[in-house]
């Protein structure tokens, strides 16, 4: 990884540690507030199909959903359901508020989003931590992240930053932060026809030779289709290839 990309890290890093020192509390209903930023974090909490089986002594997988962009959390709901199949607690998290920054739109991406994407990491560290203590029956030390776009911007920089807690990257068509380049954490990403993504953020061959990462595109799939929305066969698709990506 380039010299700035990991002094870009460090810095986050550094912030991520000296944010997550404040108290917390929730504030109702599939809200939390993390009081150290008076921010409102809503989130859609689904329990894994087994749940009766998930314990302290026998902790459940737990995957943290992220949104794409203007997409509502609760439009990934072929992937909530999929996780909760495979025995997974699923977090779909609603990381922008309409007061927030705009997505920045110049180049380059690493620099003038990483205030968005590291604001993401925050939350999704925040709620780590909270929901860590109100779920003890589930482990949030090796955890699944799954986001479409800047979404799976925000989960590769989480797991750049946090590689020992993460051991499963899952995007879809996300385009600007580089996937991380680790033996100890498994990627997917599935790939969009319509876009392609910024330099360094795809493996190259020799990479793939190296690291555990599959790299699929879609044939005739959209960029801003990866959702529930999109065509039937699109998402039906989406969700075969997380599937045997799960399984294996």
């Amino acid at each position: 990884m380039h010299k700035a990309i990991k002094k870009l890290l460090i810095l986050s890093a550094l912030t991520l540690s000296a944010s997550l020192m404040s108290p917390l509390s929730f504030a109702g209903d599939d809200v939390v507030v993390d009081k150290s930023r008076n921010r409102t974090i809503p989130i859609n909490i689904t329990l894994p199909n087994n749940s009766n089986q998930c314990s302290e002594q026998a902790k459940c997988p737990v995957a943290f959903v992220n949104a794409g962009y203007g997409i509502s959390h609760n439009d990934y709901t072929f992937a909530s359901k999929l996780f909760n199949a495979q025995g997974y607690l699923s977090i779909a998290v609603a990381h922008e508020h309409k007061t927030d920054p705009k997505l920045n739109h110049n180049q380059p991406y690493l620099t003038t989003r990483m205030e968005n994407w590291h604001r993401g990491v925050v939350t999704l560290k925040f709620l780590v931590n909270q929901l860590s203590a109100q779920y003890p029956e589930y482990n949030f030390s090796q955890l699944t992240l799954f986001g479409h776009s800047n979404g799976g911007d925000i989960s590769a920089l989480y797991a750049s930053i946090y590689p020992d807690e993460v051991s499963q990257v899952i995007t879809l068509d996300h385009r600007r932060m580089l996937i991380p380049r680790n033996k100890s954490i498994r990627v997917l990403t599935l790939r969009g026809s319509d876009y392609p993504a910024d330099a360094n953020v795809l493996l190259n061959d020799t990479e793939l030779k190296e690291f555990p990462v599959s790299q699929i595109t879609i044939e005739k799939s959209r960029h801003n289709d990866m959702y529930d929305g999109g065509p039937a066969w699109l998402v039906d698709r989406m969700r075969k290839e997380v599937k045997a990506f799960l399984d294996n």
